[in-house]
């Protein structure tokens, strides 16, 4: 009976042995996510819309999101710990777009695919490697729909032109000088107001880092120095575009006839209340639910290792959307005034 326990006991042993070396669960996929700065008005809407994504996929995805606090140095120290636990494709907002070819690299080495969104590396260093995407809007087209918000208003409105010179004097607040959106919505803003027939007078230009506090500073100090000479304030995005007209008010305009038209982009909440109240002349869409979904869509996509060109469809239109590599996914603008604003609120 003895002999019978411990031969029982053994083959038990073995047993366990056999079960504890069968076939192990298969991993999840993992997709690591950073922003180049969490408290950026537009980059917290892409970044609740990815998170409630990626929390839809429930015990079928792991997934981190990291602050990149504004700060290269650290953005890339958390991309380089996404590498080392596993992630099967990273979803990336840089910091420094032109600090891209960086990181290409060491996920070119590891063969993980990498999905850039909104802010764009430079098309060179995207071709180096075939599993580098990018979602985005394109920044041409933010700044020609700003330029013609403007030039609606001056051909609708005799008085817009203050000094009655036939020519359009104006500010400008820029984003970060180092981001394609901020170079392209300045310059394209302006041609379009002069392909439109209508001569400009740049009074003053200079960066406010996409900040509402550093363009409201800056737009004090053109009041100061130039005052009723400005007629129109173009902004590269409407946290600057809030600023500008923060100090606006502070220094009597909106109320009675004293009015300054102000533009910008990006159609966040805040903007939407400006349009509402008549502070703010008109924005541009920019998609952050579209932009979200596209970006976690693709990357989801390539951590399930299908590919990208079957498995996510473009949210654009097919003008906008040309893209023979596959390598790109633009999401549209769209301009936005008194009249539609509601459909966005």
């Amino acid at each position: 009976m003895k002999r019978f326990v411990v031969l029982l006991t053994v083959v038990m042993m073995i047993a366990a042995i056999f079960v504890g070396c069968g076939p192990a669960k298969p991993a999840k996929p993992n997709i690591g996510i950073t922003i180049y700065k969490f408290d950026d008005n537009f980059m917290s809407i892409v970044r609740n819309n990815i998170d409630k994504l990626a929390k839809d996929q429930g015990d079928k995805l792991d997934y981190s999101i990291q602050d990149g606090q504004g700060d290269q140095a650290k953005q890339n120290d958390l991309i380089d710990q996404f590498l080392t636990k596993g992630a099967k494709s990273l979803a990336l907002n840089m910091v420094e777009p032109a600090s891209a070819s960086v990181v290409i690299g060491k996920a070119q080495a590891k063969k993980v695919p990498i999905v850039f969104f909104n802010r764009e590396p430079d098309a060179a260093e995207m071709a180096k490697y075939a599993n580098a995407y990018y979602v985005g809007a394109k920044a041409q087209q933010s700044g020609t729909y700003e330029g013609e918000l403007v030039a609606e208003y001056w051909k609708a409105t005799p008085t817009a032109d203050k000094n009655k010179d036939g020519k359009l004097q104006y500010v400008m607040l820029l984003g970060d000088p180092a981001n394609t959106d901020a170079k392209y919505r300045t310059e394209f803003s302006i041609k379009a107001v002069e392909a439109a027939g209508i001569k400009v007078d740049k009074l003053a230009e200079d960066t406010a880092m996409w900040q509402t506090g550093e363009a409201q500073n800056k737009m004090q100090a053109w009041l100061s120095k130039f005052g009723d000479k400005i007629e129109v304030v173009f902004a590269n995005n409407d946290a600057m575009s809030i600023g500008a007209i923060n100090a606006l008010k502070a220094a009597g305009y909106f109320k009675g006839n004293k009015y300054m038209p102000v533009v910008g982009v990006d159609a966040i909440p805040e903007a939407l209340d400006a349009i509402e109240q008549g502070t703010l002349l008109g924005t541009v869409l920019n998609d952050a639910k579209r932009q979200g979904k596209a970006t976690f869509d693709l990357a989801w996509t390539l951590a399930q290792g299908k590919p990208a060109a079957t498995d996510v469809a473009p949210l654009a239109d097919a003008a906008n959307n040309a893209n023979p590599a596959g390598k790109y996914i633009w999401v549209p603008y769209v301009k936005v005034t008194k009249e539609n604003y509601k459909s966005f609120k």
